[in-house]
């Protein structure tokens, strides 16, 4: 059987978001062992945003307008600070693993998002959504989340704004193709190193040679390589293909957590992570046949 070009490079960028995200969770928790989250987070994707502007520059992609520039920003809150930050936050106190199976729910949230710009939720997709919020309420009641409804809610939160980002985007000025991808990592960044300063985080005088190691895996592959990926992967897959790496990451996480860092599993985890991704199936199988993408980056 032979694979033609597409074929390869979607089955590179399904190896990206797969794997690569699904052990960013492990990266994360190696790198605030030194940095402060929120400071972490924006030298993270600062760093990202600056390296993949300038060789977009350098390859004649155009500035991004001012009103560009604005819903980047927007976007940027949403996605990096709030999103990811509050991940990254929550992870000083849970596991990786159990910090990637709650944010499994981001399809979840995506439909909920997606109702406001007129896309009515299903029957399905309202099963799905049920069956989820029994898998949320299973992960609290045992493991490293068990009456930690803090962090519960937090990792929610962080769901909720990565999926109202995502949908968000769609509707708001923004620069094309990657462009678009490198000034919203860019302008996370920068809030995320504002706010870091504002809330007084305190810098590190050591930082430990994992940390530096897991900040420059999380920078370049995680999200300079798979962002992209996964911006390339919208544009030429099934958006149910795209976003397949929800059913992947969680369980990578896992196996990641445990081989690396000998993080514990709890068998309600296994229980919750079943139920979970069960309703994220019903949610992503829930959604009409899209029309054929545009290949256009």
């Amino acid at each position: 059987m032979r694979f033609s070009t597409h074929s390869w490079l979607v089955i590179a960028a399904l190896f990206c978001t797969y794997f690569i995200w699904g052990s960013t969770y492990l990266a994360i928790k190696f790198a605030i062992e030194s940095f402060p989250p929120l400071a972490m987070v924006g030298l993270r994707f600062t760093s990202a945003g600056v390296m993949l502007y300038a060789w977009l520059r350098w390859r004649g992609h155009p500035t991004p307008t001012l009103l560009q520039w604005r819903g980047a920003a927007l976007v940027g809150l949403l996605l990096p600070v709030l999103g990811n930050g509050t991940v990254t936050q929550v992870q000083l106190h849970v596991s990786s693993g159990v910090a990637a199976l709650a944010i499994a729910t981001v399809p979840i949230w995506m439909a909920v998002c997606a109702s406001a710009w007129g896309h009515p939720i299903r029957r399905r997709e309202w099963l799905g959504i049920a069956v989820g919020v029994i898998g949320i309420v299973l992960l609290n009641t045992r493991g490293s989340l068990q009456g930690d409804w803090t962090s519960a809610l937090m990792l929610m939160f962080a769901a909720a704004c990565w999926s109202l980002g995502s949908v968000w985007g769609k509707h708001t000025a923004m620069p094309s193709g990657l462009m678009g991808a490198a000034s919203q990592m860019l302008c996370g960044g920068i809030i995320a190193l504002i706010a870091s300063g504002l809330l007084g985080e305190a810098w590190p005088q050591v930082v430990l040679p994992r940390a530096w190691a897991a900040l420059v895996f999380l920078i370049v592959f995680g999200s300079i390589v798979t962002f992209s990926a996964y911006h390339w992967l919208l544009h030429h897959v099934r958006p149910l293909v795209a976003s397949s790496n929800t059913f992947v990451n969680p369980v990578v996480a896992f196996v990641v957590g445990i081989q690396f860092a000998n993080e514990q599993v709890h068998p309600m985890e296994y229980l919750a992570l079943a139920v979970i991704l069960a309703g994220v199936f019903l949610v992503l199988t829930a959604a009409p046949p899209a029309a054929k993408a545009s290949s256009t980056l």
